[in-house]
């Protein structure tokens, strides 16, 4: 079956509007705030693929290990009794995870469709042109979009079960109480018997942790920076980039790791008719990275109705990807 990008009902301009209107109510925000949802422009896209192959960004291999050596186990958790299932990834990417699990459910011949979610179309075109070369018989339904709204039209194209993958520590790019809602809402878009399997990035040595979101070679720091480039190409905008330099620091208590865009100068930017005054050293908030223990992630399904059923670890106990069933 060929790939097909389904690409959501809503318009380019009105996209685009929706982008305006974050960007600014952010930059109104005390303290100023900008959404990491929007790094991913094609240059956001490659610089990522950057990150996670340093060998400071941990996190990568970790899940990686759990998919590429560990896929029997995390298969037959998510086969259940045999019934034809939808397997949903949120925030698809490059897949480079979960193409270990599709060739082993292809090879088994589960009956099942792929449906990777993502909010770049860009990076599902990709995705698209790759597993048709590798995986010729795998069924695959492309959603470009936010994550609730393509995962409602998910769930409109087939009634059999789902299987969400939510991989990579995403969940840690809200705070606790974020993360909660999100998993709640969640929840209320599934059926019993549906599965959630979602990574939770471990907290461990800090160091460890400070040195994968702060890497010398300063490509976490473009990453960041990137986002202003493309607010000043999509917006019309006139940010200095020079005069921003990337901040991360890490709480190992609450285990939060932030990321700041720093102001280096008091300077006003535009955005069409609205200005920002900008202190010197004042902070644009631009990223979370929760960390989590067990008993965080035990909490988080429990306030969620959901029920954790398994949970598999990488070789490092760094990172586990977390198996939960709709209560």
């Amino acid at each position: 079956m060929s790939p097909q990008l389904l690409k959501p009902l809503t318009a380019e301009k009105s996209v685009s509007n929706q982008f305006r209107s974050d960007v600014v109510n952010g930059l109104h925000k005390t303290p100023k705030k900008l959404q990491s949802k929007y790094f991913y422009d094609k240059a956001g896209d490659r610089l990522f693929q950057q990150i996670m192959a340093m060998p400071e960004y941990y996190l990568t291999d970790c899940e990686l290990d759990i998919f590429k050596n560990k896929t029997k186990k995390l298969a037959d958790a998510l086969q259940f009794n045999g019934s034809p299932f939808d397997l949903i990834e949120l925030g698809a990417g490059d897949a480079s995870k979960s193409s270990y699990l599709l060739k082993h459910l292809v090879n088994n011949d589960a009956k099942f469709t792929y449906m990777p979610i993502d909010i770049s179309g860009n990076i599902l075109s990709v995705l698209q042109e790759k597993l048709n070369t590798e995986i010729p018989k795998l069924k695959i339904e492309s959603l470009e979009g936010e994550y609730f709204e393509m995962l409602d039209s998910a769930m409109s194209i087939s009634k059999r079960r789902k299987v969400v993958l939510f991989l990579g520590g995403n969940i840690g790019n809200m705070d606790m109480e974020e993360s909660r809602n999100f998993c709640q809402e969640l929840r209320q878009k599934l059926n019993p018997q549906d599965i959630l399997v979602i990574g939770f990035d471990l907290k461990k040595n800090p160091h460890t942790i400070l040195n994968a979101y702060n890497d010398d070679s300063g490509i976490t720091s473009s990453f960041n920076l990137n986002l202003l480039v493309r607010i000043n190409r999509e917006l019309e905008a006139d940010f200095d980039v020079l005069n921003f330099q990337h901040y991360q620091t890490y709480d190992p208590v609450s285990g939060a790791c932030k990321s700041y865009l720093v102001s280096l100068a008091e300077q006003n930017v535009h955005i069409g008719a609205e200005v920002f005054n900008f202190e010197e050293n004042e902070l644009i908030d631009m990223e979370i990275s929760q960390k989590f223990s067990r008993a965080d992630i035990e909490n988080l399904a429990k306030d969620s109705n959901f029920t954790v059923v398994d949970e598999i670890h990488d070789s490092k106990n760094w990172f586990v990807d977390s198996i939960w069933q709709v209560v």
